[in-house]
């Protein structure tokens, strides 16, 4: 008989308290290689990135490397208040820049004849278009030097270089007055030489607690001493500017700031020091919203939760600024419950100079009972006069979005009990106040079959993106008359599989016309519309990105009606994987609930032979059987094998079920507690399906996924004996650790000790009596996912006389990216299964 569960925790707590003692025998060693077949296909260079001017008549094409270098992610970072932070190019610690820029004239050959490569010095961090397309930004890395500089798309030799001390740690570079300037934050002339920080100790650490019940969830990287708090204050604080240009001496046409003859540059700094997190210029040009953070700070949240103060001041005008909200540190907040303030506060693009925001109704907690939970609000400048209420939310407010017509806007909330999502286009200048004109989505969040699509947006001339609206002739009209459309596009998810679609939305009726549907046999989707609406021609175009089995991703431009034109033409980077085979396949569950994965068959596959079997899978909930059986992928889409991905293992003679669904189905408050029954069930289906289907061996079945695909990799191991062995990468095993909710849990641990025992693979090693494959980053920054979760249940799993194999990836994070860490994890994998497989 058992003990009592209160019992078993004290024992197993004081155990684990005992297995930091040594025992394990450490196996450093150099970096392994895998195959070189493997090593081929994972050193293939990825297709460049497209990103398309304002105006559609320009590309942007960055080139990457497949991956970055060990020392390139071994560099030093700090670790600073939940975030990591480059010290030398006070940035977000980025690994992976891109090597190369390419511009390229929409329409222009596809070949990459009249290509125009843009010259830089350094790494290129990102790129950023103007809103007037006439001009895009550039932020790059050289040395200690963090550089913004525009370029003109007339000549691309000639840069203005805005700043080479810019600060990105709290916020990015954005346009203004329709790309006509730009704000930035740059690093103070007193915070550019190292921190002088004395590093002897100067007192405890010290935290208290008072009664107040404050639920935390876990978190990485966060302050641990008042010297890591100068540290952060030192690389995070900056100076708001903002550099604007103006045509000289009358000047018109066509804008090139490369040529100093056109342009005069002036500098305008806003703000004294701060850690300013956000800064936006009004409509009207006139007012600047800045946000800063204050102390005291945290030693168990991150930096987005610290106290703040938002602020507008007027530029180049001596005013005091004007208060708007002060934050104080959001410790009190429920699980799954928002603070109480102002969200999403933003200005209002239908007005010069007005803000909005959303307010909780309901204390912010989702567990109490009240007919609206959020209020949209609404001031206008010199805001010294009451905000105004513009609408409430029966649930959670989510989204808001401007359109063109003057006054609509697009929001919805969410039923965060149901998993139900609805949007609305509302008037808000409408008599009587606000009125929700039409009803755009109202469904389960996770009805993929129902999901109607996105509005898509427009960036417009000021430099904002709104809702496309279009006035067209109402054609069914016995006079003259012109109706309003806006335009959606979606996944299009099906028992086929996907196939992408382009609808005209009538937004007076509500009824949708089809404007264009991906094709059998490929996988289509638009990404943006061509803004020709006050062009001689009524054609409609837009852009989609194309792919299949055998093509690439690459653009095409269509005309609604005619053929594609081919933008782009990027080669197959892995030619050698155009020859395994794949396709979508559908099965049940023993309760009833349908199923889906990718079925993939290696090169030279003969009918009837019987492989070993990857599955790969990462669990997802649902609240009904319907929406948890609805495929969402396709077979149609071209298979790019990269850095970490499993599907290697097809050059090693592997079937592979990926993305096999395993859907936990029952109440959002309470499903937990069914979660090993269902990915048990979900495992069994799979694999009776694959020996069935005559390509299986049941004795030869692998088990293998990331992050919360790691915790069910070694759940399934420890409750089932389905697996001959399982791969688990940068996993969490011991929901204990985890205390205050985890995935979409919603119980704290005192709440429901019994379902956190049960899921906790840890809690279980002894039952773990399969080979497990663990891999985890020493640097592991996701909330949950700390390296001690693996090291502990190899410890327990060594313990208990299992088997198992740990490797700690230096330098890596909750996902892996150096090439040597990338490439040793193959070579690992390939090693572990021939050991316990094959």
């Amino acid at each position: 008989m058992n003990p009592p569960l209160r019992l078993r925790l004290l024992i197993t707590c004081t155990w684990l308290a005992c297995l930091g003692l040594p025992g394990a025998a450490q196996n450093d060693s150099t970096y392994l290689l895998p195959p070189p077949e493997v090593v081929e296909i994972l050193d293939a260079a990825p297709a460049p990135q497209v990103s398309y001017s304002p105006d559609r008549q320009w590309m942007l094409m960055e080139e990457r490397p497949a991956m970055p270098s060990i020392a390139e992610v071994a560099r030093p970072m700090e670790r600073l208040a939940g975030m990591r932070i480059d010290p030398l190019a006070r940035a977000p610690y980025v690994t992976g820049y891109s090597s190369g820029l390419v511009l390229r004239m929409v329409g222009a050959p596809a070949d990459g004849s009249r290509d125009v490569r843009v010259p830089f010095d350094g790494a290129l961090e990102s790129v950023m278009w103007s809103p007037d397309s006439r001009h895009f930004a550039m932020t790059t890395v050289v040395g200690a030097e963090h550089r913004l500089s525009l370029t003109g798309v007339q000549d691309v030799t000639d840069h203005t270089l805005i700043t080479e001390h810019l600060n990105s740690v709290l916020m990015r570079p954005e346009w203004v007055d329709g790309g006509r300037g730009m704000l930035y934050a740059e690093v103070p002339l007193d915070y550019r030489a190292a921190p002088e920080i004395d590093a002897v100790p100067t007192g405890p650490a010290v935290q208290e607690t008072s009664g107040e019940v404050t639920p935390t969830r876990t978190y990485q990287d966060l302050l641990n001493s008042e010297r890591d708090a100068q540290l952060f204050e030192h690389y995070a604080s900056s100076e708001l500017h903002l550099f604007s240009y103006e045509p000289k001496n009358g000047y018109a046409g066509p804008l090139d700031i490369t040529n100093p003859e056109n342009w005069q540059a002036s500098y305008h700094q806003t703000t004294d020091v701060g850690l300013w997190t956000d800064a936006s210029v009004s409509p009207n040009s006139i007012y600047l919203m800045r946000t800063q953070l204050a102390r005291p700070f945290s030693y168990l949240l991150p930096y987005y939760a610290f106290p703040s103060v938002t602020d507008v001041i007027e530029i180049d005008v001596e005013k005091p600024p004007v208060l708007i909200e002060s934050k104080p540190l959001d410790q009190n907040i429920p699980i799954g419950g928002v603070r109480l303030g102002r969200r999403s506060l933003q200005w209002s693009l239908d007005d010069p100079a007005a803000l909005i925001w959303v307010t909780a109704l309901d204390g912010g907690d989702p567990k109490r009972e009240a007919e609206a939970r959020d209020a949209w609000m609404w001031q206008a400048a010199p805001f010294d006069i009451a905000p105004v209420e513009l609408f409430r939310t029966e649930q959670r407010a989510s989204g808001f979005q401007f359109t063109e017509q003057a006054g609509w806007i697009v929001a919805g909330d969410y039923d965060r009990d149901r998993r139900w999502t609805r949007s609305w286009l509302i008037d808000l200048k409408a008599y009587g106040g606000a009125k929700r004109v039409l009803v755009l989505d109202d469904r389960a969040s996770r009805d993929a079959y129902g999901d109607p699509g996105d509005l898509m947006s427009t960036l417009s001339s000021d430099g904002h993106y709104r809702v496309r609206i279009d006035r067209i002739e109402d054609e069914a009209a016995t006079e003259p008359a012109m109706r309003l459309v806006a335009y959606r596009s979606g996944s299009g998810a099906s028992h086929e599989g996907l196939r992408p679609f382009l609808d005209r939305l009538d937004l007076t009726t509500g009824t949708s016309e089809r404007l264009w549907q991906c094709g059998a046999g490929a996988y289509e989707t638009p990404i943006a519309l061509f803004d020709d609406r006050h062009a001689a021609t009524n054609l409609f175009r837009f852009f989609t990105r194309y792919e299949s089995r055998t093509v690439p991703p690459n653009d095409r431009f269509h005309t609604l009606g005619g053929d594609a034109v081919e933008l782009t033409a990027f080669a197959d980077p892995t030619p050698a994987m155009r020859r395994v085979t794949k396709e979508l396949v559908t099965y049940e569950r023993a309760d009833g609930v349908p199923l889906s994965a990718t079925l993939y068959l290696p090169e030279n596959y003969q009918a009837g032979q019987r492989l070993p079997l990857l599955i790969w899978a990462y669990p997802l909930e649902y609240n009904d059987a319907s929406t948890a059986g609805q495929v969402t992928t396709s077979d149609s889409r071209f298979t790019r094998v990269s850095g970490l991905s499993h599907l290697v293992l097809l050059t090693q003679g592997y079937a592979i079920l990926d993305g096999a669904t395993m859907p936990i189905v029952g109440d959002a408050e309470s499903m937990n507690d069914r979660f090993i029954e269902q990915i048990v069930s979900s495992a069994e289906a799979a694999i009776d399906f694959a020996v069935e289907r005559g390509v299986a061996d049941r004795d030869k079945v692998v088990v293998g996924g990331h992050s919360y695909g790691a915790f069910m990799t070694a759940n399934l191991l420890a409750h089932s004996d389905l697996f001959a062995t399982g791969i688990a990468r940068s996993g969490a095993y011991n929901r204990t650790l985890t205390p205050f909710g985890f995935q979409s849990e919603r119980r704290t641990f005192w709440e429901a000790p019994d379902a956190y025992f049960a899921v906790s693979p840890f809690m279980h090693a002894d039952k773990i009596n399969e080979p497990l494959l663990m891999i985890h980053g020493e640097i592991d920054n996701n909330s949950g996912t700390f390296p001690m979760q693996s090291e502990r249940l190899f410890q327990a799993i060594k313990g208990n006389g299992g088997t198992a194999r740990l490797v700690v990836l230096p330098a890596e994070s909750h996902g892996y990216r150096a090439r040597e860490s990338v490439l040793h994890v193959q070579a690992e994998t390939i090693n572990w299964l021939k050991r316990f497989v094959q």
